[in-house]
């Protein structure tokens, strides 16, 4: 519980500081906040596995006494407030958000596994229930922590966006009649669900560069939902031609 706390705190200030505008050493503001509370999430859900995963081995090898009926009260109340806490984050979306209810959905699972095992201790079984059923639930926290830890890290290593296809943004944009060619295409998020887009364009001789710019933007927004693009044109030779082998790539 007390990781549970400290992960929605994070994640509550991380939205509050993510709100704060933008300013002239961090000019897309500070969304990234957010990403960074996901990876901090992530790498304590994974600590936390380890350190479960310790105990559990421990309790096998030298298993300690347990009151049933304690285990089991303690367990059920437990389960309520964390089940609680989770229907208030269930259908959020956000890495931030995903990374809190990832941990207030190891404490609902670790309660489960305590409740049942407390059953089989009190039926009366073995008190290698307890432990054994530690390691089930360890596998599944693991799993969630490693797949936070991984989405945040890839936001914040600049990745282009899950189902993002770099691919089929050139393809549409080379088929518009005043675009010879599309490169450089570099795509990101800030927090892992907006996608952002910087491109280069080569323009036929006449072309209206406004009006181009104003049907690639529109483009970008009603086909892949970019909202933030950055078009840079270019005739003749590529601004930056060491920089990449697709320069001018025409079809």
């Amino acid at each position: 519980m007390l990781a549970d706390c400290g992960s929605l705190i994070l994640a509550v200030i991380a939205i509050r500081v993510s709100r704060r505008p933008a300013r002239p050493d961090r000019t897309y503001g500070h969304g990234r906040y957010q990403t960074l509370a996901a990876y901090t999430n992530g790498l304590v859900l994974l600590a936390l596995t380890v350190g479960v995963v310790i105990e559990a081995v421990r309790r096998l090898l030298a298993p300690p006494q347990v009151d049933g009926t304690l285990m089991l009260g303690v367990a059920a109340l437990g389960g309520v407030a964390n089940f609680a806490a989770f229907m208030v984050l269930s259908g959020r979306s956000s890495l931030n958000e995903r990374g809190a209810r990832t941990h207030v959905l190891s404490d609902l699972l670790g309660s489960a596994a305590a409740m049942i095992g407390a059953v089989i201790i009190l039926t009366p079984g073995s008190l290698s229930a307890d432990p054994l059923l530690s390691l089930v639930v360890s596998a599944l926290i693991f799993r969630s922590g490693w797949q936070l830890t991984r989405d945040s890290a890839h936001v914040l290593l600049e990745g282009a966006p899950a189902e993002f296809d770099v691919g089929e943004v050139e393809r549409e944009l080379r088929e518009m009649p005043s675009v010879r060619g599309v490169h450089h295409i570099h795509a990101w998020s800030l927090t892992g669900e907006t996608p952002m887009l910087t491109l280069h364009a080569d323009l036929i001789g006449d072309a209206d560069r406004q009006v181009v710019l104003l049907e690639i933007t529109q483009r970008l927004r009603q086909r892949f939902g970019i909202e933030h693009a950055t078009v840079q044109f270019e005739e003749g030779e590529c601004a930056t031609p060491d920089a990449s082998d697709d320069c001018h790539d025409s079809r």
